[in-house]
């Protein structure tokens, strides 16, 4: 009979042995590497045996280790999530010998020798029995976007082109591994694909991807043009189609500079995906992940309707996970909105959960280049150190180069500095990056950094577009009543001041986040012009 049945984790593990390399007469060490399975599940206790599923998973998942790896389950990974400083490599949902329903699996990042190792190794490790249909093995993860980069076609009829196609697909995969919320196959996975035609749902079953980038490249004389497409695997559209020319005067300069407009585009295209999804889902069902990207959807919109509700959400979201950066960075700009906006009885405790938000989201996600921005921008907003927030910006745009809202941060976090020409610089470039991407009202910092150089024909066209883009935000009018009154055209002034109030009844903003005195005077004494008031 059974001694007992507990709850407990199940721990496997088996030594593999191995020779490196060495010079000389004398042989090395031998060097003993573990494999680690470890699972969270029922134990029964057989006198000194232990049976049961959380013992046989673990034994399993220790079968699909690399040599000098640790491969957990789902459960492990979510029990350990913001407990210890760890990160998950995905290896999607595994059908195992003799457990009857698909195992999702992680491989644990190690040092850097270790995690090389589990670089090189683990998807030739890592096996399905040979009855169970491959097509059939694996499923995206419901909790995290995922995506494949195929090997490129070359177009140009000259295999010697290969190592030019090949090195474009390495720099795309690159970039888009610096998107932290994106799991990114290695390109020893996607390359088996290599001159083969493939059906991209297959590809997406195959890889446990959500989505796959695919393309072709076409080289002529000294001219090179790239095409790609983005395509939802699972049901099989296309979400992006992009083309690339340039010349090939400088390879490299040409494989990053594209590598680049393709994550950056790509990365809101992602996201917008991701929130249509999220919002299909039944809202019984939802992890924090899905609110947050309802919040995202919400926030959008920058209303006070969608701000409120955006908040609502994050909170859902940091009460079911209160380590989760995105969530408590988000929180933090929706607290921002509502404290700069007036939509708070009670600013100062706006203020003070904005900030708190806003530290507790840094202190988790340091590395996370999406974190960083918004807790920058933040904290920039509420005039704290400016030259501290500039430092966390550049630091978020050193992770990733090719991150548009980033850039579009940088820009805002200058203007506030007063360095109005590389505002325009920055938002630009975030443009460009991202030219699909309003999100951010760019065209009213634009705006207001030609107020501010005192190039006023340029600023009201800039503030004309953002109005244009979203006409229910205060700050362009306010801009451009401004910036209509130094120009002197005070009938205009005054009327974009009667539109400002069918949106608010301040006609000027109290908080301002300037730090030059003279950008401040030249905004608010250009109101009080289209105001009527003394100067």
């Amino acid at each position: 009979m059974f001694d007992s049945i507990d709850g407990a984790v199940g721990c496997a593990v088996k030594m593999q042995q191995g020779m490196p390399d060495y010079d000389g007469d004398q042989p090395p060490d031998r060097v003993i590497r573990f494999r680690t399975g470890i699972n969270i599940g029922d134990v029964i206790a057989d006198g000194t045996n232990l049976h049961g599923d959380g013992v046989n998973v673990a034994a399993r998942l220790q079968a699909e280790c690399p040599p000098g790896g640790i491969c957990v389950s789902r459960a492990v990974r979510d029990h350990t999530h913001g407990r210890l400083d760890l990160t998950f490599d995905e290896l999607g949902a595994l059908s195992l010998k003799n457990i009857v329903r698909p195992v999702e699996a992680f491989l644990v990042r190690l040092e850097p020798q270790a995690a090389e190792i589990n670089t090189r190794q683990r998807q030739s490790t890592i096996r399905r029995p040979a009855t169970e249909p491959e097509t059939a093995a694996r499923t995206p993860s419901s909790d995290k976007p995922s995506i494949a980069v195929l090997p490129f076609q070359n177009m140009s009829g000259d295999p010697g082109q290969d190592y030019f196609v090949d090195g474009m697909v390495d720099e795309i995969i690159t970039a888009l591994s610096r998107i932290r919320w994106l799991l990114v196959t290695a390109r020893h996975s996607t390359f088996a694909y290599k001159g083969q035609a493939v059906d991209v749902k297959q590809v997406g079953r195959e890889l446990a991807v959500r989505y796959v980038l695919e393309g072709s490249v076409r080289k002529a004389g000294n001219r090179v043009r790239i095409t790609g497409q983005l395509i939802d695997a699972v049901a099989g559209t296309h979400l992006w189609i992009e083309r690339f020319d340039g010349l090939t005067e400088d390879v490299f300069e040409l494989q990053d500079k594209v590598a680049s407009s393709v994550a950056g585009v790509i990365e809101p295209t992602l996201e917008a995906a991701e929130i249509r999804r999220a919002a299909a889902r039944p809202t019984k069902d939802l992890t924090a992940y899905d609110l947050y990207l309802r919040a995202l959807s919400s926030f959008s919109s920058l209303s006070r309707q969608g701000v409120l509700e955006a908040r609502d959400l994050v909170e859902q979201a940091i009460e079911r996970d209160p380590d989760y950066g995105p969530a408590l960075s988000m929180a933090a700009r929706c607290h921002l909105r509502c404290y700069l906006d007036g939509w708070t009885e009670d600013p100062d405790l706006e203020r003070r959960k904005g900030i708190d938000r806003a530290r507790r989201a840094l202190a988790i996600g340091r590395d996370d280049p999406v974190t960083i921005a918004s807790v920058a921008f933040v904290l920039t907003e509420f005039g704290y150190d400016i030259r501290a927030a500039m430092t966390l910006i550049d630091h978020a745009l050193e992770i990733n180069p090719s991150y548009a809202h980033g850039w579009f941060v940088s820009g805002a976090i200058r203007l506030n500095a007063g360095q109005c020409d590389e505002t325009i610089k920055h938002i630009e470039h975030s443009l460009r990056l991202a030219p699909r991407d309003r999100l951010d009202t760019s065209f009213t910092f634009l705006g207001y950094a030609y107020l501010f150089m005192h190039r006023f024909d340029e600023a009201a066209s800039k503030l004309l577009q953002a109005i244009g883009e979203n006409p229910g935000l205060p700050w362009p009018y306010w801009a451009l009543a401004s910036c209509y009154a130094h120009m002197g055209q005070l009938a205009e002034a005054r009327e974009i001041l009667d539109r400002v109030r069918m949106l608010t009844s301040v006609v000027a903003p109290s908080h301002v986040p300037w730090r030059n005195p003279d950008h401040r005077e030249l905004f608010l004494s250009g109101l009080r012009l289209a105001a009527g008031e003394p100067q």
